[in-house]
């Protein structure tokens, strides 16, 4: 009677462990199927010229950052960015002390290591940065062959199938009073304001390519519950050389917030875009301006061609939740 009991029970394991197996091998289909769906819309985005934008990162793989690390690697693979633009604050919370900090590796290397985050990235400094040493986030371009930083400000022209865009690449922490005369920021207080000012102006000025975007880590515009002082003073220096330029720049592209915002304010016809956090986001409210918001982690895409500029705003499970389109007239 044991021996059959014995038997009976080998039986019910052979076939729970066959109905497990079956589970799983449909729970894997499902999954590549989705995937390579995920993968056909994502192509859809692709233009003559793609980049990736992504800030606020530093969370040493914590919160959304690992997730969202290995979405960018997945969508790069079906779209093919020529860089990943880095506006800031990769660095949580005190920046880093050297090229050797070990918040390299666990805010960075060992965070964005899929094998399709293997290319340019061009970073910009946010106020965390300004935190720590700035001049090591300079030299980390003689560390990593992908941070591809040319300065604190600087610019860089992608030219594919007869399309071209130039990014302006600034230095906003500076334009900012409040970090000023600040232990807490020991680098600020020796940055050429005017300089850099003078240097946006004439870049744009001589600037011929098809599409301008300026990326820089903080906002013209934006909902906040930070100091709006900050909006102020970035208004006060920026706006004039922006305006001036109306007809060249299409795009003015920060972070620092950690929410998605779309702002058309005035009459310059400028989009002014939020990049989300990829790592902890936060709530946001419509504001004067708004076109949309979201408070959803993510990062975004940036297509163009000869005549049109597209950005997607990507949340953390791979949606377009917002297009932002421009037009050539």
């Amino acid at each position: 009677m044991r021996f059959m009991d014995t038997t009976i029970d080998l039986r019910c394991a052979k076939r729970n462990m066959l109905i497990i197996i079956l589970v799983i091998a449909a729970s894997l289909l499902v999954n590549i199927s989705a995937n390579a769906q995920n993968a056909e819309q994502w192509k859809t985005l692709e233009g003559d010229v793609n980049l990736f934008i992504a800030n606020d990162l530093g969370r040493n793989g914590y919160y959304e950052q690992k997730p969202v690390a290995e979405l960018m690697g997945e969508m790069a693979g079906a779209i093919g960015p020529e860089a990943i633009v880095a506006a800031g604050d990769v660095h949580h919370f005190e920046g880093v002390a050297s090229t050797q900090d070990p918040l390299w590796m666990t805010n960075y290397e060992l965070i964005y290591a899929h094998p399709e985050l293997m290319m340019t990235w061009l970073p910009v400094l946010g106020n965390h940065e300004y935190r720590g040493n700035t001049q090591a986030v300079l030299d980390y371009r003689n560390i990593s062959r992908r941070w591809e930083m040319e300065g604190r400000y600087y610019t860089k022209v992608y030219d594919d199938n007869g399309v071209s865009i130039r990014l302006v690449l600034i230095d906003t922490t500076p334009l900012i009073d409040r970090y000023h005369h600040s232990a807490t920021y020991p680098d600020v207080d020796s940055q050429d304001i005017d300089t850099q000012l003078k240097w946006i102006d004439k870049t744009l000025d001589e600037a011929k390519e098809d599409w301008v975007i300026v990326v820089g880590h903080h906002p013209m515009y934006a909902d906040t519950k930070k100091d709006i002082i900050e909006q102020k003073d970035m208004q006060s220096r920026l706006l004039p050389i922006f305006q001036r330029h109306k007809s060249k720049v299409a795009m003015y592209v920060c972070g620092h917030i950690h929410n998605f915002q779309h702002i058309r304010r005035g009459n310059d016809g400028i989009d002014y875009v939020v990049n989300t956090s990829g790592s902890l986001a936060r709530k946001v409210n419509p504001t004067d301006g708004t076109v949309f918001c979201s408070p959803a982690e993510g990062f975004s895409v940036v297509s163009a061609s000869k005549n049109q500029l597209n950005l997607y705003m990507i949340d953390n499970k791979g949606n377009v939740i917002h297009k932002i389109e421009r037009f050539k007239k």
